[in-house]
């Protein structure tokens, strides 16, 4: 009888362990899926940051630093064309009476934007590129910002130039646009590498 109680405990003994030990595997499985779960839901929502970089440019300049920006982000592009295009006397700073010292001179001058806008909707992250133009954005690029409702999208401007800074510019588009989660922006020369681009980015 004895021997008999002996070998119930036993089992009993061993159905408990077990139990355990399928009870820890559980706790351990769901342990690991939820892991994995919140790993796969951090990693949708970097992908699914959607970025667009806006640019106007008359000489190509900026054109280079924006398709930069775009290749590091991984971004869509967007250029500003002016229905009028900007011949090179347009661009003569030296003459008082050109085109864009006139417009330049003129805060209120918006000229037109050639083609289809964009929709600041579907992005989560723009950047606004310009070149400087008499130590301010050109006037266009107020046209570009008056234009939308760029919600909380998140805005950061960048502009090219030989000598001067991004100044005020930056504040002038957030004004025109009272719209937006505008950032500071960066200016860059003429030679910016896609080195000095990720820099940049990466620092933001």
């Amino acid at each position: 009888m004895k021997r008999i109680l002996s070998v119930m405990m036993i089992l009993i003994l061993m159905c408990t362990f077990a139990a355990c030990g399928e009870k820890t595997d559980v706790k351990e499985e769901a342990s690991a899926e939820d892991t994995e779960t919140a790993q796969t839901e951090a990693e949708d929502t970097e992908e699914s940051e959607k970025v667009l970089v806006v640019y106007f440019s008359a000489t190509g300049t900026t054109k280079s630093v924006a398709e930069k920006i775009a290749k590091v982000t991984d971004a869509d592009l967007y250029e500003i064309k002016p229905a009028d295009p900007y011949t090179e006397d347009d661009l003569n700073w030296h003459d008082d009476s050109s085109r864009t010292s006139l417009e330049q001179n003129d805060p209120s001058v918006r000229p037109e934007i050639k083609g289809n806008g964009i929709d600041p909707g579907d992005y989560d992250v723009i950047y606004v590129g310009y070149p400087i133009w008499w130590g301010e954005e050109p006037r266009i690029m107020d046209t570009f910002a008056e234009s939308y409702d760029f919600g909380d999208t998140v805005m950061i401007p960048f502009c090219t130039s030989s000598s001067s800074g991004i100044g005020k510019s930056g504040r002038n588009l957030e004004d025109a646009a009272g719209s937006g989660n505008w950032k500071d922006g960066k200016r860059f020369g003429a030679g910016a590498t896609e080195d000095e681009v990720r820099s940049w980015i990466e620092s933001l």
